[in-house]
């Protein structure tokens, strides 16, 4: 049963300002190749402490989400916007001071918990719309959109001007407007539909969508995070690899725009399914890109893009499939956020030296678990549970 109250108290601009402020909040997310690429390079942090830092912050951004969701403070949602983004600026100025491998690590860590708190503001405001599914779709587009724009000032402007650190004083200079930006969000929020109304717990039906969007986003991130690496292998220099990041992000935008129209018109296990393998496909290819193959490598970041957020709108109506009440969907951005960083991890321990070739396989062992959790859910409904629709 849905509650319909809860989505008459939120209008146009509440859900304006709750996209704005989750999309400031993510902007890192795709900026993170830049980032860690120039940080690299200036020396401060290892190619081994890459997916270290990369996981510290969005562990964290997961982190912020669950202690949102666990603590619930619906009544106070402009306040803890405010806070946490007042947070996020000042530990971003911090960041310039900062060196080594834990050091940034640490310090990224305490900025992905504010992050993580005002993605959880978006997040629930959204999950209490009309067709949230739908709306999760155009969240992704805009924010990749605003990652795309930033991404391309960075890597043609600021960076060649200012350095990393110029990129890390405009992400503190972009949380001022958050402050402003709140005053539009809900006064308060009602409580979801308490479970002993929903027939909501938890089980292997419940789980599974959250473990299939943990498994795509490993995927993705284990790849993401080595581009600049990668594309250096392919024969690109820093600064194309860097522009390429930020044509990606608009090619995201394309496929974020096109999941969103077609997300009730697909059958959603079948096209996750065939985007994991869409995903694995491309990290199979990445591995074996030839130096000098710059065109290829950039035609499958290209298709690897398009993917990545074609099938997040998918990731959400899986959820609402799963549970009408919204409580699985509300997980989503942690499921999501949790992936992204463990992907990461998970390809540091392949990474050699200055070799990071091996990593596309680790992405593509991601795709592969992602492909089975999906055939087992689709198996579990045919044999008579079915889903429910939101």
């Amino acid at each position: 049963m849905t509650d319909i109250m809860q989505r008459k108290e939120i209008d146009a601009s509440n859900l304006m300002a709750a996209l704005a402020v989750g999309s400031i909040a993510l902007l890192v997310l795709g900026l993170q190749p830049i980032l860690l690429g120039e940080l690299l390079n200036a020396r401060r942090v290892s190619l081994e402490g890459v997916g270290l830092v990369a996981m510290a912050e969005i562990v964290a951004v997961g982190l912020g989400v669950l202690a949102g969701d666990l603590a619930q403070p619906l009544s106070r949602l402009r306040s803890v916007a405010v806070l946490a983004a007042l947070a996020s600026g000042a530990i971003d100025i911090c960041t310039l001071r900062i060196e080594g491998d834990v050091g940034f690590a640490l310090i990224r860590a305490a900025a992905g918990l504010a992050e993580g708190l005002l993605v959880w503001v978006a997040t629930a405001v959204i999950v209490r719309c009309a067709k949230p599914d739908r709306v999760a779709g155009i969240f992704f587009v805009v924010q990749t959109a605003a990652q795309a724009l930033l991404g391309l000032l960075l890597a043609r402007l600021v960076i060649p001007a200012f350095g990393w650190s110029g990129a890390f004083m405009v992400l503190a200079g972009l949380m001022a407007p958050v402050v402003v930006i709140a005053l539009f969000l809900p006064g308060q929020l009602a409580a979801l539909v308490p479970p002993a109304l929903s027939g909501f717990v938890w089980s292997a039906r419940t789980a599974l969508p959250l473990l299939a969007v943990f498994l795509q986003l490993a995927t993705l991130g284990s790849l993401w995070a080595y581009v600049e690496p990668l594309g250096k292998d392919a024969g690109l220099p820093a600064q194309a690899v860097e522009t390429l990041i930020a044509i990606c992000l608009g090619v995201q935008v394309l496929g974020g725009s096109c999941g969103s129209a077609l997300v009730r018109k697909l059958r959603t296990p079948t096209t996750l399914l065939l985007g994991s393998g869409v995903l694995g496909v491309v990290a199979l290819s990445v591995a074996g890109t030839a130096a000098g193959h710059t065109m290829e490598f950039a035609v499958l970041c290209g298709v690897f893009s398009f993917t990545w957020l074609f099938i997040t709108p998918f990731q959400m109506r899986l959820a609402f499939d799963a549970d009408g009440s919204g409580r699985i969907a509300s997980l989503v951005p942690a499921a999501q956020v949790f992936g992204i960083a463990f992907g990461p991890l998970a390809a540091s321990f392949v990474v050699e030296g200055e070799q990071a070739r091996s990593v596309p396989l680790v992405s593509a062992a991601f795709a592969a678990g992602a492909m089975a959790t999906l055939a087992l859910g689709m198996a579990w409904h045919r044999r008579g549970h079915p889903q429910v629709d939101a």
